[in-house]
Protein backbone atom coordinates (compact mmCIF):
# COMPACT_ATOMS: atom_id res chain seq x y z
CA UNK A 1 0.00 0.00 0.00
CA UNK A 2 1.29 3.31 -1.17
CA UNK A 3 1.29 6.42 0.87
CA UNK A 4 -1.45 8.46 -1.12
CA UNK A 5 -3.64 5.56 -0.03
CA UNK A 6 -2.91 5.57 3.71
CA UNK A 7 -3.16 9.74 3.07
CA UNK A 8 -6.51 9.22 1.36
CA UNK A 9 -7.71 6.71 3.97
CA UNK A 10 -6.93 9.38 6.79
CA UNK A 11 -8.83 11.84 5.58
CA UNK A 12 -12.05 10.07 5.04
CA UNK A 13 -11.82 9.11 8.55
CA UNK A 14 -10.92 12.43 9.70
CA UNK A 15 -14.29 13.33 7.76
CA UNK A 16 -16.13 11.15 9.17
CA UNK A 17 -18.09 10.04 12.44
CA UNK A 18 -16.50 6.70 13.03
CA UNK A 19 -13.58 6.33 15.69
CA UNK A 20 -11.89 3.44 14.36
CA UNK A 21 -11.09 1.72 11.15
CA UNK A 22 -8.98 -1.39 10.12
CA UNK A 23 -7.79 -1.87 7.07
CA UNK A 24 -6.31 -5.30 5.80
CA UNK A 25 -4.94 -7.21 2.95
CA UNK A 26 -2.41 -9.83 2.42
CA UNK A 27 0.42 -7.38 3.23
CA UNK A 28 -0.39 -5.20 5.22
CA UNK A 29 -2.97 -3.90 8.40
CA UNK A 30 -3.13 -0.85 9.61
CA UNK A 31 -5.64 0.07 12.50
CA UNK A 32 -6.86 3.94 13.02
CA UNK A 33 -8.29 5.31 16.10
CA UNK A 34 -9.13 9.01 16.68
CA UNK A 35 -7.90 10.38 19.83
CA UNK A 36 -10.38 13.55 20.88
CA UNK A 37 -12.54 10.69 22.72
CA UNK A 38 -10.43 7.78 23.81
CA UNK A 39 -12.26 4.30 24.16
CA UNK A 40 -13.42 3.85 27.88
CA UNK A 41 -11.51 0.78 29.37
CA UNK A 42 -13.13 0.71 32.41
CA UNK A 43 -16.12 1.84 33.60
CA UNK A 44 -17.73 2.82 36.98
CA UNK A 45 -14.20 3.03 38.54
CA UNK A 46 -14.09 5.88 41.08
CA UNK A 47 -11.68 8.65 39.96
CA UNK A 48 -8.71 10.06 41.86
CA UNK A 49 -9.27 13.19 44.06
CA UNK A 50 -8.07 16.13 41.98
CA UNK A 51 -4.24 17.16 42.68
CA UNK A 52 -5.49 19.82 44.65
CA UNK A 53 -7.35 18.01 47.13
CA UNK A 54 -7.19 19.32 50.73
CA UNK A 55 -4.68 16.84 52.71
CA UNK A 56 -6.63 16.62 55.98
CA UNK A 57 -9.08 14.64 53.72
CA UNK A 58 -9.55 11.05 55.56
CA UNK A 59 -8.35 8.54 52.88
CA UNK A 60 -10.93 6.58 51.10
CA UNK A 61 -11.30 2.57 52.73
CA UNK A 62 -9.78 -0.11 51.07
CA UNK A 63 -12.60 -1.89 48.46
CA UNK A 64 -13.67 -4.68 50.15
CA UNK A 65 -13.47 -6.62 46.87
CA UNK A 66 -11.75 -5.82 43.46
CA UNK A 67 -12.96 -2.67 41.07
CA UNK A 68 -15.00 -4.41 37.86
CA UNK A 69 -13.11 -3.29 34.93
CA UNK A 70 -15.04 -3.73 31.48
CA UNK A 71 -13.84 -4.19 27.84
CA UNK A 72 -15.97 -1.84 26.12
CA UNK A 73 -16.75 -0.95 22.33
CA UNK A 74 -15.36 1.62 20.96
CA UNK A 75 -17.54 2.07 18.02
CA UNK A 76 -21.37 1.31 17.28
CA UNK A 77 -22.39 -1.94 15.25
CA UNK A 78 -22.56 -5.56 15.61
CA UNK A 79 -20.93 -7.50 17.84
CA UNK A 80 -19.75 -10.90 16.49
CA UNK A 81 -18.16 -13.27 19.25
CA UNK A 82 -16.82 -15.52 16.51
CA UNK A 83 -14.64 -15.01 12.85
CA UNK A 84 -17.61 -16.93 11.62
CA UNK A 85 -20.66 -19.29 12.21
CA UNK A 86 -19.26 -22.49 12.45
CA UNK A 87 -16.14 -21.16 14.37
CA UNK A 88 -15.76 -21.39 18.43
CA UNK A 89 -16.15 -17.90 20.34
CA UNK A 90 -12.71 -15.76 20.37
CA UNK A 91 -13.03 -15.34 24.21
CA UNK A 92 -15.64 -17.50 27.43
CA UNK A 93 -16.09 -16.72 30.65
CA UNK A 94 -12.87 -18.14 32.65
CA UNK A 95 -10.40 -17.41 29.18
CA UNK A 96 -7.16 -15.67 30.60
CA UNK A 97 -6.69 -12.85 27.90
CA UNK A 98 -3.25 -11.55 26.91
CA UNK A 99 -2.67 -7.87 25.86
CA UNK A 100 -3.32 -7.43 21.81
CA UNK A 101 -5.82 -10.70 22.17
CA UNK A 102 -8.49 -10.41 19.84
CA UNK A 103 -11.87 -10.73 22.26
CA UNK A 104 -14.49 -10.10 19.08
CA UNK A 105 -15.29 -8.36 16.19
CA UNK A 106 -17.58 -5.82 15.32
CA UNK A 107 -19.02 -4.83 11.84
CA UNK A 108 -19.25 -1.51 11.23
CA UNK A 109 -20.48 -0.02 7.80
CA UNK A 110 -19.86 -3.29 6.27
CA UNK A 111 -16.43 -3.59 7.83
CA UNK A 112 -15.20 -6.22 10.29
CA UNK A 113 -13.05 -4.77 13.21
CA UNK A 114 -11.40 -6.84 15.42
CA UNK A 115 -12.04 -5.31 18.89
CA UNK A 116 -8.56 -6.55 21.18
CA UNK A 117 -7.62 -6.15 24.73
CA UNK A 118 -5.48 -3.38 26.25
CA UNK A 119 -4.63 -5.46 28.94
CA UNK A 120 -3.98 -8.97 30.46
CA UNK A 121 -7.45 -10.28 32.19
CA UNK A 122 -9.62 -12.91 33.13
CA UNK A 123 -12.89 -13.08 31.38
CA UNK A 124 -15.42 -12.92 33.83
CA UNK A 125 -18.72 -12.78 31.96
CA UNK A 126 -19.88 -11.97 28.45
CA UNK A 127 -22.78 -9.23 28.38
CA UNK A 128 -23.91 -9.23 25.08
CA UNK A 129 -24.94 -11.64 22.59
CA UNK A 130 -23.78 -12.49 19.73
CA UNK A 131 -25.38 -10.16 16.54
CA UNK A 132 -26.18 -7.66 19.27
CA UNK A 133 -26.29 -3.95 18.34
CA UNK A 134 -24.05 -2.29 21.01
CA UNK A 135 -23.33 1.57 21.18
CA UNK A 136 -20.43 3.55 21.62
CA UNK A 137 -18.85 2.83 25.54
CA UNK A 138 -20.91 -0.07 25.60
CA UNK A 139 -19.56 -2.78 28.06
CA UNK A 140 -18.75 -6.01 26.02
CA UNK A 141 -17.09 -8.34 28.65
CA UNK A 142 -16.71 -8.00 32.50
CA UNK A 143 -12.94 -8.67 33.06
CA UNK A 144 -10.51 -9.08 36.34
CA UNK A 145 -7.43 -7.48 35.31
CA UNK A 146 -4.36 -9.82 35.69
Amino acid sequence: MDLEKIEGLVKIIEGSSLKQFTYKDQEVKITMSKLDNPPVVAAGVPMAPPAGAAAHEAPAPEPQEEEKMFITSPIVGTFYSAPSPDAAPFVKIGDQVKNGQTVCILEAMKLMNEIQSDFDCEIEAVLVSNEQKVEYGQPLFRVKKL
